[in-house]
């Protein structure tokens, strides 16, 4: 059959796939429209206090009407996450391609990270808020730390699955070390670097929340915290469900990437 011939074949195809793409987004709908019908049922159901569980109409009735608070805690926040998300995969990446290049240096860079990450992430916030203060730098730092420790695994193990043996044809065949890391390793290892910086999404977010509530000028960890103290729990909640939304965002779009770089699995 000719190119010619086989084109209404494709185009003909094309819109089955088009239509069975939104079937999970589809059935993800379905399931929090369930959970969320489950949850104002049992709170209205049972007369629980506001305090426990509030409805989630009635959250959703605070966040329409303070809109604009949360979107300037939530725009606070995603810088935060952001800066701090590519600083640490820009510091992963280069450690885990240092090690590779440079074996020499594993027994001194591993060692190092796993002793900085032996303890968890936030622990060392308090050191971190008194090194750079309450505001944007302290959160960036903390989350440039946590994001920087799984792109960095997540990356050397990518480049340490090279079959010996494909390296040892490519140097047969006049490949530099350059050239062997650019053509071999960087394509053998971008999916599991890839898979690193998308789980990194959601732990970048976590992190700057939780170093906020330590300590901040603004952001939805503040926001929290402050709503806490004043017993003002369907803002915390609120404040819950944006942080969920930019984090649901933030990892989805690190997905669609994903699927566009490495779009051979």
């Amino acid at each position: 059959m000719t190119e010619r011939a086989r084109a209404p074949v494709r185009r003909l195809a094309l819109p089955s796939a088009i239509l069975a793409d939104p079937m999970p987004a589809v059935r993800a709908l379905l399931g929090a429209a369930l959970i969320l019908a489950a949850w104002e049922g049992a709170a209205r159901g049972f007369e629980l206090p506001r305090y426990i569980l509030p409805p989630p109409t009635d959250v959703a009735t605070y966040i329409l009407r303070n809109y604009a608070r949360l979107v300037s805690s939530g725009t606070y926040t995603l810088i935060e996450s952001l800066v701090g998300f590519g600083i640490g995969a820009l510091i992963g990446i280069a450690c885990a391609v240092t090690v590779t290049m440079a074996p020499a240096t594993r027994g001194i860079v591993l060692p190092t990270v796993m002793a900085i990450n032996s303890v968890p992430v936030i622990a060392w916030s308090p050191l971190v808020l008194l090194w750079f203060g309450i505001g944007m730098a302290s959160k960036i730092v903390m989350v440039a730390v946590a994001v920087s420790f799984t792109v960095f695994l997540s990356t050397v193990a990518g480049l340490d699955r090279v079959d010996p043996r494909q390296v040892a044809l490519m140097r047969s065949f006049g490949a530099s070390t350059f050239g062997v890391f650019w053509r071999l390793r960087v394509p053998t290892a971008l999916p599991l670097t890839m898979a690193g910086l998308r789980i990194s999404t959601v732990r970048a977010i976590i992190v700057a929340v939780v170093t906020e509530m330590l300590g901040a000028h603004g952001g939805l960890g503040w926001t929290i915290y402050q709503s806490t103290l004043t017993m003002d729990f369907i803002s915390v909640w609120a404040a819950i469900f944006a942080a969920s939304v930019i984090s649901l965002a933030f990892f989805g779009i690190v997905s669609a990437i994903e699927r566009k770089v490495v779009f051979w699995t």
